[in-house]
This record gives structure tokens, sequence and C-alpha cells, in this order.
């Protein structure tokens, strides 16, 4: 035993000492120059672009490596110099003399002579088995020209032996592994877990956000323990996912290559790498390998008031249908979004009284601290005839794509001092839901402010008697999409106040199925069976939508196909019109309902063939491999003919995430009293009312009221002109995303795309009793842009791609009904213009 031990000690110290000796990164010789050729090239293109279409430029020079010091105890702990020479600079690709925009240039006149000075001075780096430990350059360089240095270096931090690890170089902080067959080295960086100074921001909605790749392959090719040569090249492509032929690529490529050797300068003596620095130029000093940030500053740009000069025509109201409206819109952002407060409010102030709103809308989309500080001076809540401003405000920060916790503390300070307005007090809280939902998505649940108004709303229902304060707090819940606000909406659910019910229920369903405890789901199965007490029409049609999404069972899709017959006239048609659109359109709950349906008692001709004029149809408005969106149009009506619900819902969807687009729900109650007819069970004591709810882009808005109560009714009946009234109108930023890309070469690339939307939705209610006629409409108009920038900027050259896609549209459903006699006849109408597309 004694033997077998001493046996492995021997081979344990034979295997260290083997392992000691080998190299673990490139070792350079004593008294020795190596002399490479450098070259570093960018290009910018669409993702399916060619080399020759492309723009960008290709950086070469010739460069001098020697070793400066190296450890006696370790040989792979070294001090390196490199010394660039012979700088030139041309395009990426062939160019005629016409397009070649740096023809007849040296490289002294584009980059300067301090540039040019400071890129040919010698800088070094601190090698340690093979990884980068300090970069020594001075301090006073540009930032462009240390960064290029630091592309260089990174070239030289090579591992000899296949593993993963995690390391410095100019990208930042990343996982790498590395590949080793005999004589040549792959090193492949993980670029999605490089860590940088940099951030940037993007949309919460995967539906209207940016799906980016990226890959970073270097080749090393070895002889006598030192590089011979490395070929590195990183790509990056960026594609909106809406639309992914909307895509921009940005390539990088490095390479070093051994052109010989000959006699260098010897070791020098020192203690240690810092202490050899300091001895050779005290104005060396470690600035880090990874790359520093780059102030880019805007030549000739216009300032804010110029550009607004130059866009205001195309932000009247005239112009909100155009594509040209959110093409403008997201290029005011831009330059929003590097201005000064003072700056902002002249523009605020100069604005004409119809393009003001469009301007509110560019100042609060660009969410800079400059940007909200101005519009909070600009406006005052205490005056109730800024209602239009003040609520184009609190709808942009609604749709917010990257909102923080200053925005929502913004609104929280003017929830609690003086607002001259009703429904702006309304709207703040409800916008503030939404801000809550927007920052738990980002990990900010915890943030003082969210506490704070997450305990404001949870509470809020059962705070108050007020029947609108109560509707406002839950609509603010259904925008938060809190789980803890799950039990406030079952409780809800089951109110004597039909408009708690319905909004509860609404909220129910846009929770994830997840999340529908058995207890959830008995609540709701208890309304849509009226269990417990009678409930108007519209709030069983809304149980049943909530059990219909909500991964049925066998039994809850038996009871619901039971009820149809037992039910008022136009429910009865309705639910069946409802079964239908679901097997027709293929819908999650199409399979258990087939199943549900082989059973002769629940599904036969006599609960199947029930007359009315209640339906509900979903249909497809475009189809590509990308998106898929849908609409669907449900109507319900009362048994005297008279409009109960109207909603109307556009869906897009992607292969990984969904967008409710929009609603648009119009109801309608006690209007029976106008023809003496006799009110559905449950609804003999409603009031008289009329009125619409929009929620758009996920973000439920503040409802609108026709009229209420019957002298309101009479008053706006004899005043009514047909005209629609105005939901939503104005401009959206839907998609927003901005990153910096650091390229290993230690150049930087500035990725930004965003999508901007002008839109007017607007709906109407007419009844005419003199004809017996009843007619709803809801209008949208609207028009698409998303552009996207991919640029290259090296402060004395800069290349850049620009993509973009727009698109105008409109869509309008009108239905009327004559109610002289039953069965009432009722005209549905959809009219869809060509979308034309422009990419």
């Amino acid at each position: 035993m004694l033997t077998f031990v001493v046996f492995l000690i021997c081979a344990a110290s034979s295997v260290s000492a083997s392992a000691k000796g080998a190299a673990a990164g490139p070792r350079l010789n004593n008294n020795q120059l190596y002399k490479f050729s450098y070259t570093t090239e960018v290009l910018v293109d669409r993702v399916r672009g060619s080399k020759e279409g492309s723009a960008g430029y290709k950086i070469s020079s010739d460069v001098n490596v020697n070793l400066v010091w190296r450890d006696q105890t370790n040989k792979d702990d070294q001090l390196i110099q490199l010394a660039i020479s012979n700088l030139r600079i041309e395009p990426v690709s062939p160019r005629s003399e016409k397009k070649n925009i740096l023809h007849g240039s040296t490289t002294k006149s584009i980059l300067g002579k301090n540039k040019l000075a400071a890129l040919t001075k010698p800088f070094l780096v601190h090698l340690k088995n093979g990884k980068a430990k300090a970069f020594y350059s001075y301090r006073s360089e540009p930032a462009t020209v240390k960064n290029l240095k630091r592309g260089l270096a990174s070239l030289l931090q090579v591992q000899l032996s296949t593993g993963k690890v995690v390391e410095n170089d100019v990208s930042g902080r990343c996982t790498v592994e590395y590949k080793a067959v005999k004589g040549q080295v792959t090193r492949t960086k993980n670029l999605e877990t490089c860590k940088t100074e940099e951030t940037g921001f993007t949309t919460h909605s995967k539906v209207l956000g940016v799906s980016r790749k990226a890959s970073s392959v270097t080749v090393f090719t070895l002889e006598n323990g030192f590089i011979r040569s490395a070929e590195a090249e990183e790509t990056h492509s960026l594609a909106v996912n809406a639309r992914r032929s909307v895509a921009a690529k940005v390539v990088s490529k490095q390479s070093l290559k051994l052109v010989g050797t000959e006699a260098g300068p010897l070791e020098a003596a020192g203690k240690d790498a810092a202490a050899v620095v300091k001895s050779m130029d005290t104005k060396l000093a470690a600035v880090g390998i990874a790359a520093e940030k780059v102030k880019s500053e805007c030549k000739g740009c216009p300032s804010l008031f110029e550009h607004w000069q130059a866009e205001k025509k195309q932000l009247e109201p005239e112009s909100l249908s155009k594509a040209r409206a959110p093409r403008s819109f997201l290029a005011l952002i831009q330059t929003i979004r590097k201005a000064p407060k003072d700056e902002i409010l002249k523009v605020l102030k100069s604005a004409s009284k119809t393009s003001l709103p469009q301007v509110v809308d560019a100042v609060t989309s660009s969410q800079t601290s400059e940007s909200l500080d101005a519009m909070l001076e600009f406006l005052n809540f205490t005056d109730a005839k800024g209602l239009v401003l003040q609520e184009r405000f609190l709808y942009a920060c609604g749709f917010a794509s990257h909102p923080n916790e200053r925005m929502l503390q913004a609104l929280l300070d003017i929830s609690k001092g003086k607002i001259g307005s009703t429904d702006i007090k309304e709207s703040v809280v409800i916008i503030m839901g939404a801000l809550v939902h927007k920052l738990c998505q980002k990990g900010g649940c915890k943030l003082p402010t969210v506490e704070q108004v997450k305990k404001m709303i949870l509470n809020g229902p059962d705070s108050t008697t007020v029947e609108s304060e109560v509707q406002m707090y839950l609509l603010a819940l259904k925008n938060s999409l809190l789980p803890e606000a799950i039990p406030i909406f079952t409780k809800y659910a089951e109110s004597e106040v039909g408009a708690y019910s319905t909004i509860a229920l609404t909220a129910l369903q846009r929770y994830d199925v997840n999340l529908m405890t058995s207890e959830v789901k008995q609540t709701v199965n208890r309304v849509y069976h009226q269990n417990r007490r009678i409930y108007e029409k519209n709030v069983r049609a809304a149980a049943a939508d909530v059990i219909l999404s909500s991964n049925p069972t066998y039994m809850e899709v038996k009871n619901l196909l039971l009820s149809i017959g037992n039910l008022p006239h136009e429910m009865n048609k309705y639910m069946l019109s409802k079964i239908q659109d679901i097997l027709r359109f293929q819908m999650p709950a199409s399979k258990v309902l087939r199943h549900a349906m082989k059973d002769m008692i629940s599904h036969n001709y006599d609960r199947f063939a029930k007359v009315g004029s209640s339906s509900a149809f979903s249909g497809f408005m475009a189809q590509s491999s990308d998106l898929t969106s849908t609409y669907s149009l449900d109507i319900l009506y009362s048994g005297s003919g008279i409009l109960r619900r109207s909603n109307m819902n556009i869906f897009g969807a992607t292969n990984e995430a969904m967008l409710h687009g929009l609603q648009v729900a119009i109801e309608a109650q006690g209007l029976e009293s106008l023809i003496a007819a006799t009110p559905d069970e449950g609804e003999e004591d409603l009031e008289s009312f009329a009125g619409m709810s929009a929620l758009l882009f996920d973000i439920q808005l503040r409802p609108v009221t026709f009229f209420k109560g019957y002298s309101d009714l009479m008053s706006k009946m004899f005043s009514m002109t047909g005209d629609p009234m105005n939901v939503v109108k104005g401009l959206i930023l839907l998609s927003d995303h901005s990153e910096v890309i650091q390229l290993q070469s230690g150049l930087k690339a500035s990725a930004e795309f965003q999508g901007g939307l002008a839109i007017d939705i607007s709906g109407g209610m007419e009844i005419s009793l003199w004809y017996r006629e009843s007619k709803t409409s809801v209008n949208n108009r609207g028009a698409l842009v998303i552009t996207g920038n991919v640029t290259v900027d090296m402060d004395f050259l800069r290349a850049g791609v620009e993509v973009s896609f727009d698109t105008e549209a409109s869509l309008d459903f009108i239905t009327t009904v004559q109610f002289s006699e039953y069965p009432f006849l009722v005209c549905m109408q959809m009219d869809k213009s060509t979308f034309p597309v422009s990419e």
C-alpha cells in the first residue's frame, strides 16, 4: 500500500510538472520584433444584402509587436508592446470615384493630425496565461483611438487548451469557449453574456419588439508557440418581429497576419509589469481593456426648434391618417431626446392649437427626464379646459415603451394634487395601473413608488362607495394585471352593479389561464348560470367569454350547452353564434366543445335552431409568416331589438406572443321605454345609458359616456348629429429599441428601431324613433411607420443603413337595426380598404 501511495505521488508530481511546463497562452521570444499586417473592416447592410451593396470602411495598418518584460517565475506572465504604423482607410467594397467619399483623401486628412499621432503611439498589454490583465495607453487620447487599440490588443488574448471561461476584452466581460486542435484554436464568444457599461432599452411587447441574433468567432493559427494569424468575424442582425424583412445587420472583421520577424529590443528588468510601464513613460496608465463610452457630436444638425419648424405641417390633424405623420413624429422624438428642457418648452409654447396635441404626444413619448420635466411644467392639471392635452399626456405615458419609476411618481403626485377635471382624475389612476404592469414586467415590482401605487389601487375599490371611483380603481387593476387583484375581481364579478361585474369579468379574461383557480372558475360559472341572483345579459355574456377562454372542462362546456334554450331570446342566439365561431375558427376550446357535442342531450336541433339577430364572428385581417392579425365582432341585442353590447377586437400574434391591439366596446341599457318595449329579465330597473370603452395595445383607456339618465338621453336625442364621438386620437410610439453594439474591433454600432402609429378611433350610436331604427358605428383610421437605423460612427467617419416600412389603413364596423317588428332586421357591415405597403 505504501509503495502504491508513493507511486501516485510521483505520478501526480510528473503530471504537475508537465502541466506547469506547457504554455497557457502565446509566448514571445526575447530580443525579437514580430511584424504583422492588420486590417479591421465594418459593413452595414440589409440582412439579405450583398457586400457590393453595403456601406462601410476598412482600416489597414502594419503592427510591430515585441516583448518588454517577462516574470522569471512564470513564462506566461508577459508585458507586450504594440505599435501601429502605415495607416490606410478605404471603403469596404469597391466604389466608383463618384460614389467614393474617400477618393482623393489621405489618412491624415480623414483622421486629423492629432488622432493620427495618437493612433501611432505605442501601447502595452499585460498578458498572463493568455489573458489580458491590463491595458496601458494614454488617458488624454480620444476614446475612439483607445477603443481601436483595445480591439487590436484583444486579438492577442488566446487560450491554448479547450474549455469554457469568462474573460474580459474590448467587448466587456463575456463567456468564451475555446476549441484547440493541433496548431489551431477556435474562440467562440457568447455575445448574449457580455456585460458592458452601456445599456439600451427595448419595447416590453414581443409582438412589437425587435429580435436580434449575434455571433463572434475567431480562428487562431499558431507556430512556435506564438500567433501566426488571427481571423475574427462578428455579425449582429436585428429584425422587427412583426415584419422580419425590416431588418439590418452589422458585420465586423479583423485579420492579423505575421509577415516576418527581425531582431528587436531586449527585455527590461523589473519587479512587475506596472513598475516597468512606469519606468518607460509616466504618462502611460492602465485604462482597462473594456471599451469606453464615445460621445458623438452631431455636426451641422438642426436644433430642436429648427427641426420642429420643418416638420410641423406633417403633424396637423388632417395629416394623421397619412404615413408622413408618424414618420415626422419618430424623427422629432429622436431630436427631443437630445434636447434640453428649455428648448422643449420653446417648441411646446410655439406650436399652433391644432398641432399642439401631437407635440405633446412626441415630447411625452421621448421619455427623457428633460421631456418629462418640460411636460409637467407646461401642463396645468388644475385647469379643466386643458383636458385634451392632459389626456394626451397621460395616454402617451400609458403607451411608454420603457417607463421608469420617476414617471409613475409624477402621476402619483398629480393624483394627490388638485385636478380640475373628473375625467382626468380617472385617467391618471387608470394609467398608473398600466405603468405598474410595465415596471413589474421589467422586474421593478418592489420599487417604492410601485409598492405605493399597488397598495392604493388594491385598496381602492373598497375605500369608496362612489360608483365612478370604484370603476376607476377596477380599471386601474385591470391594466396592472397584478396576481393580487384576482381575488378582488372574483368578488366584484358577483356584484349587484352590472358595470362592476363587466369590468371584473373582462379583467379576469386577460390573465394567464394558469392563474384561473377553481375558486375563480366556480364564481364565473355561478354568474353565468345565475345560481345566486339574476344578472344582466351582458354580464352573463362576459362570464361565458371567461369560461370558454380559460381551458374549460368537459362539464363546464356541457352545462353551457344545456343552458341554451333556457336563456333570453337574443342570449340564446348569441351563445350559439359564440360556440359556432369557436368551432369554425378552431380556437383552444373547440376540442372540448366537439367532445361535449357528441352528447345528443346537449347538442340537438331544438337547441341549435334558435333564431335571433345577435351574433359572434371572427376572421383574418392579415396573414404572413411573421404576423397573423385577426378580428372579432360580437353583437348582443335586447329582446326589443335595441343594441345591448357591441364588442370589436383586433389581435396580432407572432410565433412567440400575442398582442391585444384594439378593443372597442359599445354598451347601451334602459332604452326600452323609448319604444314602449318590455325589458329582459334582470334589466327592468336599469338607468338609461350608452357609452363606449376602448382598450388599445393592451392598455385600457378611460370609458366615454354618450348619455346617462333619461333627461340626458332626451337632450342628446334631439341634438344628435350622427357624427361619431372620438375615443382616442393621436400619435403612439408603438415600438422603441435602442442599443449600442460593442464590436470586437473596438468600433461601436448604434442601433435604433422605432415604430410610430397615427391613430383615430371614433364610435357613435344613433337612434331614430320615427323610423324605429338604430345605428352604431366604430371607425378606425391609422398609419403605421417602422424605421430601423444601424450606424457605426467613428467621429471622423460614419457608415449607416436605414430600413423602413409603412402602411395606411381604415376599418369601419357599422351595424344598422330596424326594430319596427320582430324578428327585427339587422345589417352588419365591415368596410376595409386595401392596405398599401411601402418598404
